[in-house]
């Protein structure tokens, strides 16, 4: 080859050469050193981790009842990322970037409207909402916790969505559980309600970790609210795999959501239907049926009540607001909140004269009792004469207690009695219960009257529960079961077991006795005196229970009207409390009414009728358990509760002892501090839809 050709030959390996180099250069550039830049900007599939709320644990009564559980519930939810993102697309495609230069300033609700609802609305699956509500949740939350659109769904409703797969990026349904109470108002008290999670804090851990979250429901009200932490299950975590568009490609990876522990009860559901439908013959009430041998609650009922499921997922602000403007409160458990307790205080203030030495006094009775210028009479006129413990509390004599109690003393009252759980919390496992409050304890001193001084006329008339004193239904349980078992005072409960489905038993159905009386200065055969006056008051002629007494049962009973002041209005507050059989109790029964006249002639047929549907249990009789609808009770005042047919076979021809008037001229308490009054816990209530959410969706949807 000549030389010249060979020159140019060369020169063009070489250009080659250095082309090549060149070219392999910018390709390392762009494949190694800027691979991630360029990755970043081609689209591609990505994964999303959803966090799912657990099931909450069923709620059962002592014998397996289901009284809550949990239903399918189908929604639909708005990713409100995704769906900005799909229309922003949309609007890029159709019109140009130049559409998209202000996207930050387009309402949420406004790209809902004209780009979800019409889609939405060609299947049928379109509702009016709030449109304010669903702005306000994007600035607070952008897509991390998803907008329920709907949550009433039908299944079949679900089923076409699944089934068409009308892809639409950021909107699904899905199934979550619902709560449902399957036996209406019936323990509405006991089991309470729960409310959504609220769209509050979230933790930063939970924010890296979660694509979408969505957190359990809460229980705030009765055992939903004080055994939260054993009902609600474990979370629920679900991997997704969706394209550039949001469209879900598969599931990658899912840990279902668990099971929350149940809850078993005390309560025997037959015997709280039996309670709650004695309790409806009058306006206003509260009863507790106890086991005296263990403290558990077979039975806890309060009138007006309330639905639970009305709560779920959402209460209407109209239900809402009739629940908190309905003056008999039916949203207060009376079971464990205060009444004046009248003549039933005579029964601690006889274990106090028991404990102090004065179990085998003598007093007389001339018909009253006076304290300088304030005379407080017996409710018999003309007196009972002379007359011994037993006497005395059979005939619910005044006289006697007010002398006893200031013989023992006011410090030794305000002792015996804190000993039997008065004038403190019960420690139940219920929510807003009242400690109620006695003649010299802290509340007493510190805000019902600061300053005073507890007078002998004040110790009097804490001996007969009026005036400055206040016990709830479940606290004078207590204090009667300590009397029929024969000395043991038990811390209430409400609650037998918790079970954990995979964990086993949780809480165990342990008794806890809190005091033995007789080993704190009480003789055996003291209180079986006062056991023995209990049984007379029932069952012998000149006893204020007599109407409280079941033929061939042995019913022992004490009653009490207390003066009070109801709605700015004199009124009373009339209780019957009794245990039975009188040898081996088995049941303690308490009754409580508002605006009954006598303890003996209102709350004490109630009673009976409890205590005859228990004993008819105990002979074979199925109780009744129904779906109760709830009761919105009345105000009118009760002079009498008729017994029904057993009733003629009961010697009533008595007197009914206290009628409430017997201290006319003692100041009533002053109200109550708000430490002791229920906080009534606000639910998840329902948002009305506004104008702009309300208008039917009219937008034309043009074919991408």
């Amino acid at each position: 080859m000549e030389p010249r050709y060979r020159l140019r030959l060369y020169l063009l390996t070489a250009l080659i050469l250095v082309g090549f180099g060149a070219l392999l250069s910018r390709l390392y550039t762009y494949q190694i050193e800027e691979r991630s830049r360029f990755l970043k900007q081609v689209p591609s599939n990505y994964t999303v981790t959803i966090r799912e709320p657990g099931i909450r644990g069923d709620i059962t009564d002592r014998n397996g009842v289901i009284l809550a559980e949990n239903q399918r519930n189908y929604e639909v939810v708005f990713n409100l990322d995704e769906i900005r993102a799909d229309y922003k697309r949309y609007l890029i495609k159709t019109v140009g970037k130049d559409a998209v230069k202000d996207f930050r300033q387009i309402k949420t609700s406004k790209i809902v409207n004209e780009w979800v609802r019409p889609k939405l609305a060609l299947h049928k699956l379109d509702t009016s909402y709030n449109t304010r509500s669903l702005d306000t949740h994007y600035i607070t939350h952008g897509g991390l916790v998803p907008f329920t659109f709907r949550n009433d769904l039908t299944y079949n409703q679900f089923a076409h969505f699944a089934e068409h797969n009308l892809e639409l990026p950021g909107v699904d349904v899905r199934v979550r559980p619902r709560r449902e109470y399957l036996y209406g108002s019936l323990a509405s008290h006991v089991l309470g309600y729960v409310k959504q999670w609220e769209k509050g804090a979230i933790s930063p851990e939970e924010k890296r970790k979660f694509k979408h979250y969505t957190g359990d429901s809460t229980g705030i009200a009765g055992v939903e609210a004080t055994m939260n932490g054993y009902l609600t299950g474990a979370e629920g975590i679900k991997t997704l795999l969706k394209n550039e568009k949001g469209e879900v490609l598969q599931m990658v990876d899912y840990i279902k959501p668990d099971v929350g522990s149940r809850v078993e009860l005390t309560i025997d559901a037959r015997v709280q239907c039996l309670v709650e439908n004695t309790l409806r013959r009058v306006g206003r009430a509260a009863a507790v049926v106890m086991d005296p041998n263990t403290g558990e609650v077979l039975a806890m009922a309060s009138i007006p009540d309330f639905t639970p499921s009305y709560f779920v997922p959402s209460i209407d602000p109209d239900a809402w607001k009739n629940y908190n403007t309905n003056k008999g409160r039916p949203l207060v458990n009376k079971a464990i909140n205060n009444f004046t307790p009248g003549s039933t205080f005579k029964l601690p203030t006889a274990i106090a004269a028991a404990m102090h030495g004065h179990a085998h006094d003598v007093e007389s009775c001339p018909g009253y009792v006076a304290y300088g210028n304030i005379q407080i009479r017996c409710w018999k006129r003309t007196g009972h004469g002379s007359l011994g413990l037993q006497e005395s509390i059979q005939r619910s004599c005044n006289c006697y207690f007010m002398r006893i109690a200031n013989e023992i003393g006011s410090k030794n009252m305000l002792t015996s009695f804190q000993l039997l759980g008065l004038g403190m919390k019960t420690g139940i496992e219920l929510p807003s219960e009242s400690p109620g409050f006695i003649p010299g304890n802290r509340f007493w001193r510190t805000e019902l009257r600061p300053g005073a001084a507890v007078t002998p006329s004040i110790t009097g008339m804490m001996s007969i529960g009026q005036s400055d004193s206040a016990s709830s239904p479940l606290q004078m349980a207590a204090v009667v079961s300590a009397i029929a078992n024969r000395g043991r005072y038990y811390k209430p409960r409400i609650v037998k077991r918790v079970i954990h489905p995979h964990n086993g038993v949780l809480v165990q159905n342990r008794p806890n006795l809190k005091v033995n009386l007789l080993q704190e200065g009480l003789k055996a055969e003291h209180l079986e005196r006062i056991r023995k006056g209990m049984w007379m008051a029932a069952n012998e002629v000149g006893g204020t229970a007599r109407r409280a007494a079941v033929k061939d049962k042995d019913v022992s009973a004490k009653t009490g009207t207390a003066q009070t002041v109801d709605m700015g209005i004199k009124s009373n507050d009339a209780w019957t409390v009794a245990f039975a059989p009188y040898d081996q109790p088995k049941y303690v029964v308490v009754v409580a009414v508002k605006r009954g006249t006598s303890g003996g002639a209102v709350a004490g047929p109630l009673v009976h009728l409890i205590m005859r549907g228990l004993f008819a249990s105990d002979e074979g009789l199925k109780l009744p358990l129904v779906k109760m609808k709830e009761f919105h009770g009345d105000f009118v005042v009760r002079e009498k509760v008729e017994l029904p047919d057993e009733g003629g076979l009961i010697d009533i021809a008595y007197e009914d002892g206290e009628t409430g008037d017997e201290v006319p001229n003692i100041p009533m308490a002053p109200p109550v501090a708000d430490s002791q009054t229920p906080i009534i816990p606000k639910p998840t209530i329902k948002v009305e839809a506004d104008a702009e959410g309300s208008q039917a969706p009219k937008a034309i949807i043009i074919e991408e």
